[in-house]
């Protein structure tokens, strides 16, 4: 008998809510929903999503909690990177998608699916995320994408779904959130003009806090290890408590403006307190730390690692080359950040580190030098400027 089972990545939103019912209804398949958490999701919205499944018609549902692997394979990275792409963003959801992807694509494979399904549409980055994913690793499952096929309006969804027995309060919210272990992503109406930005209440944290703060941020070979002095065995915890303490103060709020994968410009809102405290005062560790070469070029690979990861290319195998550079260049990456709070700000204040270059007895900049001589500097510079000196005389610019 002809295998029916297709694996749908399910979100329990309205357009995942749709296929489930669509792709068991009209194309007479075992519908396996399966939503791949990484991070975003509280037990209780898992339990509401597995409930949503049964009521569609899934023959079964999983959760694939690849929270851990997330933060492995990927975020790491993405702060020894010191990551924002166009110097904003911390690739937040997008970053998610791609682990989602892998994992319900291998979910598929391991039960033998011969479909794999997702609730895209054609307008946004989400669906190269997943084709290509689902493609590159199991090129012999057949790709099923019914709201980005029939181009549906949400009416018809909606009517579709009641007409189907399955209600649901899927009136349209005025902003789509999606939440996600480094940032949450705000779309809505501002973020489709040039020349609006969110308002304040669009943002799912509000400001809570307005006393200033000093936050100390412990990171061990780049890894955020500690925070406020509390020591961290998982990290994942640790930026959950860095967030915690940072969204009280409205922090990490921004707009992003960039390319998206499919060729047009996007922009959208997004809140990520941890991520942005955390990357921040790493990098400003990275300063005392490490040499000005080391920082170059881990600048250049960070941008790299960043463009690569948003545009869906995860898998391309220079992505494990940069991986170990990153990895590498952290090895006297450790100490401790101080960092001011203050409403919708911070302010990086200084490090603790015993591997702190500026310690060094070799002079102290802008008073005193310890390690040459001022006839040694008048050499120095006179060598330095030969290659200027020469061409300068040959072609007299100035």
């Amino acid at each position: 008998m002809e295998n029916k089972k297709v694996v749908l990545a399910f979100s329990g939103g309205l357009d995942t809510s749709f296929c489930a019912m669509y792709l068991a209804k009209e194309k007479n398949l075992e519908v396996y929903t399966a939503i791949a958490n990484t991070g975003g999701f509280s037990d209780e919205e898992l339990a509401d999503i597995e409930q949503k499944a049964y009521k569609l018609g899934a023959k079964k549902h999983v959760t694939l909690d690849v929270t851990d692997e997330y933060y492995d394979k990927c975020i790491r990275y993405m702060v020894f990177g010191n990551v924002l792409r166009n110097n904003t963003y911390p690739i937040s959801v997008s970053s998610e998608r791609i682990f989602q992807a892998i994992a319900i694509i291998q979910y598929a494979k391991e039960i033998d699916a011969n479909y794999v399904a997702h609730g895209s549409t054609g307008a946004g980055n989400d669906q190269v995320r997943f084709d290509l994913t689902f493609e590159v690793l199991a090129p012999e499952i057949k790709i099923l994408t019914p709201t980005r096929d029939l181009e549906l309006s949400r009416e018809y969804e909606i009517n579709y779904l009641k007409k189907g027995g399955f209600e649901a309060d899927f009136t349209k919210m005025e902003y789509s959130i999606n939440a996600g272990l480094w940032g949450t992503s705000v779309g809505g109406k501002e973020t489709l003009k040039s020349e609006q930005t969110l308002p304040e209440e669009a943002y799912p944290s509000q400001l809570e806090t307005t006393e200033v703060k000093e936050l100390k941020i412990g990171f061990e070979k780049g890894e955020i290890v500690s925070v406020d002095g509390k020591k961290y065995e998982n990290k994942i915890d640790a930026i959950r408590a860095v967030e915690a303490i940072g969204s009280k103060f409205a922090i990490g709020r921004d707009m992003h403006i960039g390319d998206t994968i499919i060729g047009i410009k996007g922009r959208v809102g997004f809140e990520a307190a941890a991520p942005m405290l955390i990357i921040k005062a790493h990098q400003m560790l990275e300063k005392h730390t490490l040499t000005k070469w080391q920082q170059y070029w881990k600048e250049q690979l960070g941008n790299w690692y960043g463009m690569f990861l948003h545009e869906s290319l995860y898998l391309e195998p220079v992505m494990r080359d940069i991986e170990k550079f990153l990895e590498n260049t952290q090895q006297k990456v450790s100490g401790i950040v101080m960092v001011k709070l203050r409403p919708y700000s911070f302010q990086l204040v200084g490090v603790e580190s015993p591997n702190d270059l500026m310690k060094a007895e070799f002079g102290e900049y802008g008073e005193v030098n310890k390690a040459w001589t001022s006839d040694d500097v008048k050499g120095f510079t006179k060598i330095l400027g030969t290659s200027l000196k020469i061409y300068n005389s040959v072609n007299k610019d100035f």
